[in-house]
């Protein structure tokens, strides 16, 4: 299962490159599948579950990132389509 949601996270990302938020959204899915994995290994060989919480602190670091990235484009540029960005402006 968590393999199966890996594989389809990464073909949302490879093939929907038009907006930003569609971007933002398959990686966070594949964080989660990532994150299911990693709980299901930790849970077979005993592991402590203390590294999960660790790990889970800077995915939701890197979810604030964006989405803060996601809202200063949008405030800048009025849209989160990829063809509106113009990096010669800067």
């Amino acid at each position: 299962m968590p393999l199966f949601m890996f594989i389809c996270g990464l073909l949302v990302f490879s093939f929907n490159y038009n907006h930003f938020l569609i971007t933002l959204l398959s990686l966070e899915y594949i964080v989660l599948s990532l994150f299911l994995f990693i709980f299901i290994y930790l849970l077979i060989s005993s592991f402590d579950l203390y590294f999960m919480m660790m790990i889970v602190t800077f995915w939701v670091c890197e979810a604030a990132l964006g989405l803060s990235l996601l809202v200063s484009l949008i405030r800048g540029y009025g849209n989160d389509f990829y063809s509106s960005f113009n990096l010669l402006q800067c």
